[in-house]
């Protein structure tokens, strides 16, 4: 029996299957690793046999010129209106004591449902106040072309 000194303490048995070990490989070797069948991105706790899986990184291919890719981010809408760019504004708020700090001016954007006569439905849309009476004077066809929206898509 193999005894092996760790920070943590001594472990005896094969240290060859270490619980939760990665083996360190060398970049050439890794890919040989990856591609052998003996290697299947598995640790396995000698503990209670749970098999946790993580993945080697992709040697093929550089780390800078890889596309980022964030965890988990939730989809948020803009605060831009699609028919006529409108954003917000960043402008000063100033106290009594004239001590000026920055703030945000947002558009005003709305849930809509607006009949859309070419395709004879409701067409539901998120569009500034500016936007709708834009709408209500020349039509939504009218404003969607000029805007560059395709609203068969919506």
């Amino acid at each position: 029996m193999a005894t092996m000194a760790t920070p943590g303490g001594v472990l005896l048995g094969n240290t060859s299957n270490l619980p939760f070990r990665r083996p360190r490989l060398s970049p050439k070797s890794m890919v040989k690793a990856v591609s052998s069948s003996e290697e299947l991105g598995f640790v396995t706790s000698q503990l209670s046999g749970i098999k946790i899986s993580y993945s080697l990184p992709d040697v093929a291919t550089p780390i800078s010129s890889r596309p980022f890719a964030p965890g988990l981010q939730p989809i948020v809408a803009r605060r831009v209106c699609p028919f006529t760019g409108k954003k917000s504004n960043k402008a000063n708020k100033v106290s009594f004591s004239n001590h000026k700090t920055t703030k945000r001016q947002f558009v005003n954007l709305q849930y809509k449902k607006v009949w859309w006569e070419a395709g004879k439905r409701y067409v539901k849309l998120r569009l500034s106040t500016k936007a709708l009476k834009t709408i209500e004077k020349n039509g939504l066809d009218a404003v969607a072309k000029k805007a560059g929206i395709d609203l068969r898509k919506e």
